[in-house]
């Protein structure tokens, strides 16, 4: 997250009142950087990593873990570290322009929360990376020293017991405070920023009750059915929307939450690639949308809300409901009346569009019920913008600024990108579209967002090497993932599913090349690696005959590391592409052998031999002693819990259980 904008937010009525005012100047300063930068070329192939952590109080003979609000007080300390400073890292409003390989740390929404990333971007020099996971372990190591002995900086997506009774902040505060209006936390959780509460408040101040977060309760051996979450006050009366539960916001079976703390208290890993022109990043993005599912499910960590043990894996859709501020016309619940469309998604959402040029994206390909400003639309063509570039930001301008600043409304200045980034920095999809940046020299890039953060810094740099091969692998291949666009969306929530990187299958494109050779088998059956990948002859033409014949259902492990024989397909698997890439650059034996242990994780996680965090962590649970079956992960489980993912970090990662099962003998 940038630098936070100050200024005089407007309430929601007031808000609304702007909102075309925010859509028009921002349609207009789009298409000054379009007009400007469209032709930019020859752009350096950069690439960053954001790394999130959950600050925790943590000590082994206090049963009682919470989570540290201090974290304006720890960028205060990084802030005002002479020496780090100096060295050019901390934070960003000390930060001189380019940076230096030191990290930089950031807030985000949760006060429980940091991110941080590198002081600069990472090239694509393959010894660079192997520098990415020292970079993590030193942002770890760096954020550590400057919080209280018993803070730890800690990388699971969610907190196991945000919002459960009793006592999980430290400070303490009660929950139901004026923006959140929530039953489980309160309103000092999130960041005091104004962006933040006035964000939360807005979203639910457009939707016209409190958000509502649902997900279906694992049902253990002493789980009650039907069971109804023992949290939620019925009787509560403080704010209107204490109706919502009244009125069936917390059906049975389900955890229930209402705050956006929820969702955006959630930490990932995003992975942002700046491409050497325009076009390049329009294939970047389209490309790497289907992968987006598939990485979402081998990055599984997130068992557990309010301290209970859920039925699904991930946290995508619970982020996606906790910032939903469609109105109950916009969901279809009442006619049309004062909205101008039904809305299929929340702004949190798998992507709803293709960018690329690319002659093979065929309209079958495209979402036949997509919903677009059209008056958007046709400024942007009128301004230069080809068709499909203008629909994909008509679609995102179908939705309403939340977060509107008095002082921004004044004059227009085309010389800034504040009122379109107000749009979209807030469609958070699964793969975003990045425009350069006003006045600098940053050039188009894609962010890459569905990636769960995972427990220690090896996984969190073999994943980000990952990506970079990959998205080298596609450009210098020329390989072709399209699907149809509603099939992504099938497959992010097949990813949700519990154990879906071994259980499930996923739609994805059986013949990735242009034109392919028949690919030799090994022994076992598997697709070989390495030089057996095909030499890319030409673009194909736009593609002929029925979509369906193009994909078809693979688990993830086919999709990873290739068909077996008797598979029906022969798909060679996106590793062994990346083997295949790396073998063609000629890449030395010691930066090969450092970059295999990556890819070696990866290929176990995806056949099953090394277990996902989520996997992990639920078996962690129901294992504990204190334990009883039920679905519920006490204070107890959690302590130690955090304990153990504390420990894995450090010299005690021997004692884990079965962390070999999850790390293997790395």
């Amino acid at each position: 997250m940038g630098l936070l904008a100050l200024g005089t937010p407007l309430d929601w009525p007031e808000a609304k009142e702007k909102a075309d005012q925010v859509r028009q100047w921002g349609i207009q300063q789009l298409l000054a950087i379009w007009n400007k930068a469209k032709g930019k070329e020859k752009d350096a192939l950069l690439w960053g990593d954001e790394i999130e952590y959950l600050v925790v109080t943590y000590k082994d003979d206090d049963p009682n873990v919470t989570l540290s609000l201090r974290q304006a007080d720890i960028l205060h300390a990084l802030a005002h570290d002479e020496k780090l400073c100096d060295d050019g890292g901390c934070v960003p409003a000390l930060q001189d322009v380019g940076g230096t390989a030191l990290p930089i740390f950031h807030p985000e929404f949760g006060r429980f929360m940091l991110e941080a990333t590198p002081g600069k971007p990472w090239g694509i020099g393959f010894r660079d990376l192997l520098d990415v996971e020292p970079n993590m372990k030193l942002r770890r190591k760096i954020a550590k020293e400057h919080m209280h002995p018993e803070e730890f900086p800690i990388t699971l997506t969610t907190y196991p017991r945000l919002g459960s009774p009793g006592v999980f902040t430290s400070p303490y505060y009660p929950a139901s405070g004026e923006k959140l209006r929530s039953q489980f936390v309160p309103d000092e959780i999130a960041n005091p920023h104004i962006r933040f509460p006035t964000l939360a408040a807005n979203i639910r101040a457009r939707r016209g009750r409190k958000v509502q977060v649902n997900v279906p309760v694992y049902k253990d051996k002493n789980t009650p059915s039907p069971w109804k979450d023992p949290t939620v006050n019925y009787d509560l009366h403080k704010w209107p929307e204490d109706d919502d539960v009244r009125q069936g916001a917390a059906p049975d079976n389900f955890i229930h939450m209402d705050a956006m703390a929820f969702g955006m208290g959630s930490c990932c890993l995003q992975i942002t690639f700046q491409a050497k022109n325009i076009t390049e990043g329009r294939t970047m993005y389209d490309q790497l949308s289907p992968l987006g599912p598939i990485l979402l499910a081998l990055t599984a960590a997130t068992p557990i809300y309010k301290g209970f043990l859920a039925d699904t894996d991930v946290r995508w859709n619970q982020i996606s409901a906790a910032v939903d501020c469609r109105t109950p016309e916009e969901l279809g619940e009442k006619p049309l009346k004062n909205d101008r469309w039904r809305i299929a998604k929340s702004r949190y959402a798998p992507n709803s569009t293709y960018i690329s040029d690319d002659p093979r994206l065929r309209k079958e390909y495209l979402d036949p019920n997509l919903i677009i400003d059209p008056d958007v639309k046709q400024q942007l063509m009128n301004g230069g913008m080809d068709s499909l570039l203008a629909t994909h930001f008509a679609h995102l301008f179908i939705r309403d600024p939340i977060v509107v600043f008095a002082e921004d409304l004044e004059e227009l200045d085309l010389n800034k990108t504040d009122h379109f980034e107000n749009l979209q920095s807030t469609n958070w999809q699964h793969i975003r579209f990045k425009p350069p940046p006003a006045n600098n020299d940053i050039g188009w890039r894609v962010e890459f967002r569905p990636m769960e953060i995972q427990v220690t810094d090896f996984e969190n740099a073999a994943f980000s090497v990952f990506m970079v091969l990959i998205t080298r692998a596609i450009l210098s291949y020329d390989l072709n993932f399209y699907i149809p666009i509603t099939r992504t969306d099938e497959n992010m929530q097949t990813a949700h599913r519990r154990d879906a990187v071994l259980e499930e299958k996923f739609y994805f494109r059986k013949n990735p090349f242009p034109i392919r050779a028949p690919r030799p088998h090994s022994a076992n059956g598997a697709s070989n690696s390495g030089t057996n990948t095909p030499h890319i002859l030409s673009r194909p033409p736009t593609p002929t005959g029925p979509v369906e014949d193009e994909y078809a259902l693979m688990g993830i492990d086919e999709i990873m590391n290739g068909s077996k024989r008797d598979s029906g397909n022969n798909f060679p698997g996106l590793i062994p592409l990346v083997e295949s890439y790396l073998d063609s650059m000629n890449v030395d034996v010691e930066t090969r052998c450092e970059l295999a242990s990556y890819l070696d994780l990866i290929r176990k996680r995806a056949n099953g031999s090394l277990w996902t965090a989520s996997k992990w962590i639920r078996n962690f649970v129901q294992n504990h002693e204190d334990y009883k079956g039920d679905s519920v992960v006490g204070e107890k489980i959690n302590h130690d819990l955090i304990g153990a993912v504390i420990a894995i970090e450090g010299p005690g990662k021997k004692d884990v259980a079965n962390v070999e099962k999850f790390l293997g003998s790395v």
